[in-house]
Parts: C-alpha cells; sequence; structure tokens
C-alpha cells in the first residue's frame, strides 16, 4: 500500500504500511494505528505495538494525523472533528484491499476511534489505548490555565494550543460517552492507573457502561505513554493476543 492516502481537505495523510509474517493466515485483516494529542505515526507505543502485530501475522497501517508528523496541514487545526475525517480516509483505502480492519487509538486518538466505530461499519474491531472519553475535563485540566491562541501546550514551542482545539474538545465533543452504547464491535480499552494526563475513570466508566460487553485490562503503575519497557510490553502482549483470538 504505497498510495498516497488524503483526507477530505485534500491533505496527504502520512503513513507507514507493513506486511504480517504468515500472511495467508490473516490476509482479510489489516490493523490501522492512530496516536493522540502532540503525537506522531512513531511514537513508540505505535510503533512497537505494530511490530507485534506483524510478527503474529497482520499487517498494520500507522499514521499521523494531518498536522502532525510528516503529514500535511497545520497543527492548530487539529482537532478531533478533523481526525475524524482523517481516519475516514485511511479508512476508505484500505477498506477497497480488506475486508476485517481493526483500529487502535491511544489518548485522543482513542476517542476519533469511538466517534468512528459508533457508526462506521467497516471497523471490525476497536482497541483504545489510555483513551480520552471525557474530552471537556481533558482540556480544561490540560490546558485551562493556557489562554488559546496564544499559549502552548505542555511548554512544547512547537505544539500551539489554539481555541479550535479547545473549542472541539469543550463544545463541539465534550464527551464520547453518548456514543459507547452504539458500539457493538469487540472492544478492548487498556489503561495506565498512574496516567495522569486521560483519568482511568474515563476507562473504568466505558466498563460500567458496557457492564460486561468489552474487554478492558489495567496495568498497575503504568503513565499514559506505558513508557516503561514492562508495562509497554503488558500492553503489547495483551493487543496481540485478544486480536489473535478474534481473527
Amino acid at each position: 500500500m504505497n498510495e498516497t492516502i488524503k483526507n477530505s481537505s485534500g491533505e496527504t495523510i502520512d503513513h507507514t504500511f507493513a506486511k504480517g509474517s504468515h500472511r495467508s493466515e490473516r490476509s482479510d485483516w489489516i490493523v490501522v494505528l492512530g496516536h493522540g494529542v502532540t503525537g506522531n505515526k512513531g511514537r513508540p507505543i505505535i510503533v512497537d505495538t505494530a511490530n507485534a502485530l506483524n510478527v503474529a501475522g497482520f499487517d498494520t497501517l500507522r499514521f499521523s494525523f494531518t498536522g502532525n508528523g510528516e503529514s500535511e496541514g497545520r497543527f492548530v487545526d487539529s482537532t478531533v472533528s478533523k481526525e475524524i475525517g482523517d481516519l475516514d480516509g485511511i479508512l476508505g483505502s484500505v477498506s477497497e484491499k480488506y475486508t476485517k480492519i481493526c483500529y487502535i487509538g491511544h489518548s485522543m486518538g482513542a476517542a476519533v476511534g469511538v466517534i468512528c466505530a459508533a457508526g462506521d461499519t467497516r471497523i471490525n474491531a476497536l482497541v483504545s489505548l489510555a483513551g480520552m472519553v471525557d474530552t471537556k475535563t481533558f482540556a480544561e485540566n490540560e490546558f485551562g490555565e493556557e489562554i488559546p491562541d496564544s499559549g502552548l501546550m505542555w511548554e512544547d514551542d512547537d505544539c500551539p494550543l489554539s481555541s479550535v482545539f479547545m473549542k472541539d474538545l469543550c463544545d463541539t465533543i465534550g464527551s464520547v460517552e453518548p456514543l459507547v452504547e452504539a458500539i457493538e464491535t469487540p472492544w478492548l480499552l487498556i489503561h495506565g492507573l498512574a496516567d495522569d494526563v486521560v483519568d482511568p475513570r474515563d476507562t473504568e466508566r466505558v466498563k460500567d457502561i458496557k457492564d460486561g460487553a468489552v474487554d478492558v485490562v489495567f496495568l498497575e503503575g503504568a503513565d499514559h505513554g506505558f513508557s516503561d519497557p514492562d508495562h509497554k510490553q503488558e500492553l503489547v502482549d495483551a493487543v496481540v493476543s485478544w486480536l489473535s483470538a478474534r481473527s
């Protein structure tokens, strides 16, 4: 899959495709991986998960949302609503060649996945890693003391905080909780209990709403990016095992 993929605005989405080992066993599946706020397709949690899935026989496509990484677009225009369009472009491309698609999203990328999976039958399996549910609370907790259009995200000069971003998280989206019930596809949620960026209670809330209809893994001591090697390995093993059992 070396073709150019664009969103509805005509912006090119940078992506990396990799074939799985023993491809004939799972040739109908592809796993699409999306990152979180200020991230890109090269984040370790995305790369390591994709590599492990390749070893397990899955083709993967990891990508950078527009305005991030090497994808076209401006960072200040990046919002959940815009990223829904990015994912739609990716799904449209891969669905021409694959009959089964799993989407894995980290953090805000997981919120994008919830919104899409609630109404898009092209997603056959969903994985949320430290998934954001209450987008308004996240925005207020992390950036409430910054002034939009003049402040920065986490004091990073490359990540200016835009009013468009804040309005989308707080007003347009607010929370993806109302969409949780609509998701009927198999769903795995993994969250670190030491996450100080996205509250683990977001995942706990989904677990309560779905009442046994989703699979949930909480990792004691794991942070938002699952940066500890042991925590990351636990995450990767859980994802590969879960998806392998459904393919």
